[in-house]
């Protein structure tokens, strides 16, 4: 599963430019699903309930959701000297900018600067940064205005974690990936959705859950942490497990779905912890408002520094997710 999550993190694929990311996945989408492409850009894989299933009241038309774009950077101006001006794809964090690298979609890379600051103990804004593409004006400039970039960063292991840019949400898809791989059987009428634009506004979500229609959804994403030093006090830590949604920023959590997912932790034998996230939200959200609405929740992965270059899981807490996933779809559901 490592070589999975360092292949999809390493992936190109800001919000709006999935198709690369796209195409990986699907040449990783096991026998027995049958995979199509929305209109959106969302992929979409479907293993219809086994003969019978729904009729004898055992299986539900359940929806699966992990995002398949990353935040990233759009060039907004090249000036005479060839230093490019931007603004953000997503929710890009300025502390971490300076001396990183982006990537663009030809494979050109740029270094990240920051102009000299009068005042230094305050956070610059994203227009007083610029990229180094090594040209000398705009003539020579091997980027365009409109141009998106990504994060260049490679993925490593440091210790029991793994550090990648883009784990925001390719983790998700792994383990999505993973529970696909190794789900032998079910009663349900699954279909696992790999979305697009979720950085930018829940986007492909909105649509991919109004063409499924589910009965119920889950969507699988990070979460943030509360176990870094002086850290804003959060519930959740690095290493104890996945986290079950109850409320964030976009949602409530559908009681049911929640309560489903923590007992089926509870009688596996899965340590996981109980997310109350106060800001940001997840494809769950979106779908949860789709049509006359859907039974919606969430299943997190703990990450530190998310939004950054070099975000961070345990490799325990993403296994333990998959281990979550298996059992709660082998069964029937009832969420009231």
């Amino acid at each position: 599963m490592k070589d999975l999550i360092r292949s999809l993190t390493e992936c190109w694929g800001p919000s709006g430019h999935e198709a690369g990311v796209r195409e990986l996945i699907r040449g990783m989408i096991p026998r027995g699903f049958e995979s199509r492409v929305d209109t959106m850009g969302n992929l979409i894989a479907h293993r219809p309930a086994p003969a019978g299933g729904r009729q004898a009241g055992r299986g539900r038309r359940i929806m699966l959701a992990a995002h398949m774009d990353e935040i990233g950077i759009v060039v907004t101006h090249v000036d005479q000297k060839g230093f490019l001006r931007f603004g953000s794809v997503g929710g890009v964090m300025p502390l971490p900018l300076t001396g990183g690298r982006v990537q663009f979609e030809s494979g050109f890379l740029g270094v990240i600067g920051l102009e000299r600051l009068e005042d230094s103990s305050r956070v610059p804004s994203l227009d007083r940064f610029f990229i180094d593409v090594g040209a000398t004006s705009p003539a020579d400039c091997p980027v365009k205005v409109g141009d998106v970039a990504s994060f260049h960063r490679s993925c490593e292991e440091i210790g029991s974690r793994i550090t990648a840019k883009a784990m925001d949400d390719r983790i998700g898809c792994a383990v999505l990936l993973q529970a696909m791989k190794e789900l032998d059987s079910s009663p349900h009428d699954l279909w696992f959705v790999f979305t697009v634009q979720e950085e930018i506004g829940l986007r492909g979500a909105g649509t991919s859950g109004y063409g499924v229609e589910p009965e119920i959804a889950l969507a699988v994403d990070v979460t943030f942490t509360g176990d870094t030093p002086e850290a804003a006090p959060m519930a959740v830590s690095l290493g104890a497990g996945p986290a079950v949604k109850i409320k964030d920023g976009g949602m409530l959590a559908h009681a049911g779905v929640k309560d489903w997912l923590l007992a089926t932790a509870q009688a596996a034998g899965i340590p996981c912890q109980r997310e109350v996230l106060l800001r940001g939200t997840t494809d769950a959200s979106a779908i949860q408002v789709s049509r006359a609405g859907v039974p919606a929740g969430c299943l997190s992965i703990p990450a530190r520094y998310v939004h950054s270059p070099s975000e961070v899981v345990d490799f325990g807490d993403v296994q333990g997710c998959v281990r979550l996933l298996l059992p709660a779809l082998r069964g029937p559901v009832d969420i009231g």
